[in-house]
């Protein structure tokens, strides 16, 4: 097949994770064997993506980080959009086969929902919510009559938890990142104190400026923090590997 317009995964992954920045080689491939993805290949079984493929792939992205939808509706919704069956509307910057749903992101993520609306809200169990709640992933609230809400704002969150179940990755695994992160936050909050102080003008108050300076290393402080993380990870997991042959 002509590779004119096509491009590789690698050159996929290049053009998206600017607006993806956790996007790599292998979410793609689990899109692929989930049955989202089905770009062409070459002879020699490399993967080539049609401009097609690349607005479908920004289509899932989108949903599952700014809709909250789990794999399997978003594949539903994307094939009944494909045989005219959905009545959509897309965002421009998106491509035309984005699935925008009747709900506003800042209407979700800003109120409180009750639990027994997740597996219409975010697409998982009540149980796992609740499992999720129980490690100290995420907080319930409790309404005055005490029924248990859950912040829209951790549905994100949820989802991500929720997907890391497919790998055996349950809420007491994630019990260690709780741990960690009340931690690590320490050591944050010290460096942004000293940060924050230099950010300041002349008179000591913080400026629009110096606050927009602030989200902006706090939000690069915890890329390359993850970034090490995941380094020393994947050098720990490739060296056990590599010591039982695989």
């Amino acid at each position: 097949m002509p590779s004119t317009g096509y491009l590789t995964i690698g050159k996929v992954v290049k053009r998206l994770q600017p607006q993806y920045p956790d996007l790599s080689v292998s979410k793609v491939r689990y899109l692929e064997d989930e049955g989202l993805l089905n770009p062409s290949r070459t002879p020699g079984g490399y993967r080539l993506y049609s401009q097609r493929d690349i607005k479908r792939l920004e289509s899932i992205l989108y949903l599952q980080k700014n809709r909250f939808l789990p794999l399997s509706v978003i594949k539903d919704e994307l094939s009944r959009n494909e045989t005219g069956h959905a009545d959509v509307t897309a965002p421009d910057t998106i491509g035309s086969d984005v699935i925008a749903l009747p709900v506003d992101d800042e209407e979700v993520t800003g109120k409180l929902h009750p639990i027994d609306r997740m597996p219409e809200l975010v697409g998982t169990t009540v149980s796992f919510v609740r499992q999720l709640s129980e490690a100290g992933v995420i907080t319930l609230k409790h309404s005055p009559h005490g029924r248990d809400l859950v912040d829209g704002k951790d549905f994100r969150l949820i989802r991500v938890c929720d997907e890391l179940q497919r790998f055996g990755i349950g809420p007491k695994n994630l019990r260690q990142y709780v741990v960690a992160a009340n931690r690590e936050s320490a050591m944050f909050e010290q460096a942004l104190v000293v940060y924050a102080k230099r950010s300041r003008g002349a008179n000591g108050e913080a400026s629009e400026e110096g606050r927009r300076r602030f989200d902006d290393a706090f939000a690069r402080m915890l890329g390359l923090t993850n970034s090490v993380r995941g380094e020393l990870i994947g050098r720990r997991v490739g060296e056990s590997f590599k010591d039982m042959g695989a």
